[in-house]
Parts: structure tokens; C-alpha cells; sequence
């Protein structure tokens, strides 16, 4: 891609490309995101993007300005689905929950999208309005802003961090992310108490906690250590 990118009053294709859709950079983003879920990470090429679009490739510089600009914008989209239909309640503590959840979830429903994307600040709207929330949550319910800044910059790096890694771990192939579950029993199962004592007397409920994802704990310590520092604790 180029930096031809053409200013949004401008953008609107005059004619439906082939598949009969009037290109958008909307219908970019879902198409790309759609690409990236069935092909992964490779796919997000001009090429193939065009050719899905069943538009000339070229026809993608007015809506972006390199690859770059359009995986900060796939990462907007994910942000934005997290926010879809969220509404506050007015308690800090379970408004933090619901949106931390939220966010883990949106990336999950598109892991390949989020191994590309999870760590990228993109500036956009979605972005900045999820930061936005955030800290007038965090404001609003009594925290002094140094410390809302702080709970807020550990709030969202948990979030995305083990949406990283889950999602990671969801776009593995089937037969190593198997071979990976099977691990907890095959090697963790038969160590001895003699060498091993503290798995050995774990082992179940570690191999039963193991398959599922550490973050709504995790989630819950990080809230519960935030009560512990508000004015009021």
C-alpha cells in the first residue's frame, strides 16, 4: 500500500465490485477479519483481501495507508465489539469486570486476529473511548487520578495480555493443542511425591484448572488488590 489514502468524503466507490457490495472501509475491516479467522496471519495481503473483495487491489490505498493501518484497524474493530451493548451500573468493581471479560472474549472470538493485534495501540475510536471508560470509571468511583491511571494501565496490559496468550493457545492445530492438554497427564500425572510433592498432592485439581483460562481469577486478584488501595478501603 501506498499513502494515497483518500479523505472520507471522497472514499465512496461508484460502482458495487463484483460480489455486488459497495466497498467501505467497514466492509474492509470484516473482510479482512473473516480472511485472517479462515487463513491466519498470512492472509492479510492486498492481494487476497482484493481479490475477496472482488475489488482491484489498488482500490484499498483510499481507505488505508499500508497493512499497517488496516491491523490497527482490525485491532480497533475487536475493541469496539468488546464495548457492543455494555452499559455501566455504577459500581466500579463490577463495570471493570464486565468490560475486562468483555475484551478477553472479543479477542478470543478472533484468535489469529489477536495474535497480530493484541499488543497494538491504534489510537482509533473504539480505543480511545474504551480508555475513556476506563478511567471515568475509575474516577468516578472514587479513585484519585494517579492511582486510576495505574489501575487502569494494569487493568487493560492483564487483559490483553491473556487474551494474547489464550488466543494463542485457541490458534494452535487441533493435534498440538491435543498434544498440549495431554502433557498435564502424561508427564505431570506420573511424577512421584518422593521428588515431587506439592504436584503430586495437587495434581487433580491442577490438571482440572489447567484446561480452562487463568484470566477471570486473575481478573478477580487484580480488582480485589484495587479495592484495597481506594480512599476508602
Amino acid at each position: 500500500m501506498s499513502d494515497r489514502v483518500v479523505p472520507e468524503g471522497a472514499r465512496r466507490r461508484r460502482r458495487p465490485t463484483k460480489q455486488g457490495a459497495v466497498l467501505s472501509e467497514r466492509l474492509i475491516v470484516e473482510t479482512a477479519l473473516r480472511l485472517v479467522a479462515e487463513h491466519g496471519a498470512d492472509a492479510l495481503s492486498v492481494r487476497r483481501l482484493g481479490a475477496a473483495l472482488g475489488a482491484d487491489p489498488s482500490a484499498l490505498y483510499r481507505y488505508f495507508r499500508n497493512t499497517d493501518a488496516l491491523l490497527l484497524a482490525l485491532a480497533d474493530e475487536m475493541i469496539g465489539r468488546a464495548q457492543e451493548g455494555w452499559r455501566p451500573t455504577g459500581d466500579w468493581r463490577a463495570d471493570l469486570r464486565a468490560l475486562g471479560l468483555r475484551i478477553h472474549a472479543a479477542y478470543l472470538a478472533q484468535p489469529q486476529a489477536a495474535l497480530l493485534a493484541a499488543h497494538r495501540t491504534t489510537g482509533r475510536p473504539h480505543e480511545t473511548r474504551a480508555v475513556e471508560t476506563i478511567l471515568g470509571i475509575l474516577r468516578d468511583g472514587g479513585f484519585p487520578d494517579a492511582l486510576a491511571v495505574r489501575i487502569y494501565h494494569a487493568f487493560v496490559d492483564q487483559a490483553l495480555a491473556f487474551a494474547a496468550q489464550d488466543a494463542a493457545a485457541a490458534a494452535l492445530p487441533e493435534a498440538a493443542a491435543e498434544a498440549d492438554a495431554e502433557v498435564w497427564h502424561a508427564a505431570y500425572g506420573r511424577l512421584p511425591a518422593r521428588t515431587h510433592p506439592n504436584i503430586a498432592a495437587t495434581y487433580p485439581l491442577l490438571a482440572a484448572e489447567m484446561r480452562h483460562s487463568g484470566y477471570p481469577f486473575a481478573l478477580e486478584l487484580t480488582l480485589a488488590a484495587a479495592a484495597t488501595l481506594h480512599p476508602d478501603a
